[in-house]
């Protein structure tokens, strides 16, 4: 965990020495279709919104890094009346690589750090608190495309491919975060 934050605090104060016409910064939000699988497949909905950064390489090379929250989790159906919940809300730090194919659009990929914010199970109306076990952390693998237009509006698609969520044992079933993202930003300047 040190070695994230020093990573963090290094990353942020690399960021005063970029010019200023390769550096952008804007805001994004969006739509989150999550699931844990393979155990739980029917989707939670839910939403994801923060901050965004670009910074240029070249004509046609950046990186984006993000800090957002995101609401992740499923829902589980069975042949009970009743449905289970499981609410998974993560700070998400994902550090993307994006590669435009021709003026606006990009395809992207990189890691996705999530920490755990909070975690709920609810059952009949009965909410648990279920954050003692599940992981911290839940480091995955983000790919998508993007469509940045000139006046900064942009759009994007997402899938994260995360890690095991379940902390109880070795023996217990694993629960993967697996979240599709729909989101529209806007880059300031």
């Amino acid at each position: 965990m040190k070695k994230l934050i020093v990573s963090i605090i290094v990353a942020v104060v690399s960021l005063n020495t970029i010019e200023a016409q390769d550096f952008t910064f804007g805001a994004k939000a969006g739509l989150n279709l999550s699931t844990l699988q393979p155990e739980l497949t029917a989707s939670r909905t839910s939403f994801h919104l923060g901050g965004v950064a670009e910074i240029s390489i070249s004509e046609q090379f950046s990186v984006q890094p993000e800090l957002l929250y995101s609401g992740q989790g499923a829902k589980d159906q069975d042949d009970r009346d009743d449905n289970e919940y499981y609410r998974l809300n993560y700070l998400s730090v994902p550090v993307l690589a994006k590669y435009y194919i021709t003026d606006g659009f990009s395809v992207e990929a990189g890691p996705q750090l999530g920490i755990l914010l909070s975690a709920e199970r609810e059952d009949n109306g009965e909410t648990e608190d279920i954050k003692d076990v599940t992981k911290s952390t839940d480091l995955g693998l983000t790919l998508g495309l993007g469509y940045k237009m000139d006046n900064g509006l942009n759009f994007g698609l997402r899938y994260l491919l995360g890690g095991d969520v379940n902390d109880i044992d070795e023996d217990t079933d694993e629960f993967k975060n697996r979240v599709f993202q729909i989101s529209v930003g806007y880059f300031f300047n």
